[in-house]
């Protein structure tokens, strides 16, 4: 009896639970699974996240004169999104991650480089390094400065290919053909998904969907 309540207690902490928005601390990393059409379906299908699900994008919390933000790369640049605002980016729940207390130490200055990014362009061909920031390679770029130069999150070779195939996605072919860039698969980058199963960070809760 003992030994099934206690089976029964470790697959019940397993799971997120949901959690306060007032419980959000500064330099938590929220990951959402965005309803952008294609682009977000072609992201999630490649990249597998924090117990099998999708995320597509994700933000650094921040707190200002009592105001709720996040920190994002979306839209046009990096930017301060209220938290409102944020969420209405899906009508999924959100998982929240949070830094390993062994690594706390590195909020600040991840922070402050994500400030300091404020107004730089968006990565609008999704290569690492060119001066420009997707969602996840800001948040990258921001451990990576804070950890004085040692990769705290994992770059990977990026793949724009249907799973098991050699053929892209359309949905990319059509996207890079707009912009008129060559589609960079193998490239290294990072994604959503790749950070939300990062070793450095737990998994603390669950936002639920706003209504």
């Amino acid at each position: 009896m003992k030994t099934a309540i206690l089976a029964f207690f470790i697959v019940l902490s397993s799971f997120a639970q949901n959690i306060r928005t007032q419980d959000l601390k500064d330099g938590d990393l929220i990951f959402q699974d965005m309803d952008c059409g294609p682009l977000c379906d072609a992201i999630e299908a490649v990249t597998e996240g924090y117990k099998g699900n999708d995320f597509s994008h994700m933000g650094l919390v921040y707190h200002r004169n009592d105001t709720l933000y996040i920190i994002e790369a979306a839209g046009k640049a990096v930017r301060l999104t209220r938290f409102e605002q944020f969420v209405k980016n899906t009508a999924k729940p959100m998982y929240v991650g949070r830094v390993k207390k062994q690594y706390a130490q590195l909020l600040p200055e991840a922070i402050r480089f994500s400030l300091k990014q404020l107004g730089v362009p968006y990565d609008d061909e999704y290569v690492y390094d060119n001066g420009s920031y997707y969602c996840s390679e800001l948040i990258y770029d921001a451990f990576l400065y804070a950890n004085m130069g040692k990769p705290f999150f994992k770059l990977y070779p990026m793949t724009y290919k249907q799973p098991g195939t050699d053929t892209f996605f359309p949905a990319w072919v059509t996207y890079y053909n707009t912009i008129n860039k060559k589609i960079p698969e193998g490239e290294p980058g990072c994604n959503p998904g790749g950070i939300s199963l990062s070793g450095n960070i737990d998994i603390i809760g669950i936002l639920p969907a706003s209504n």
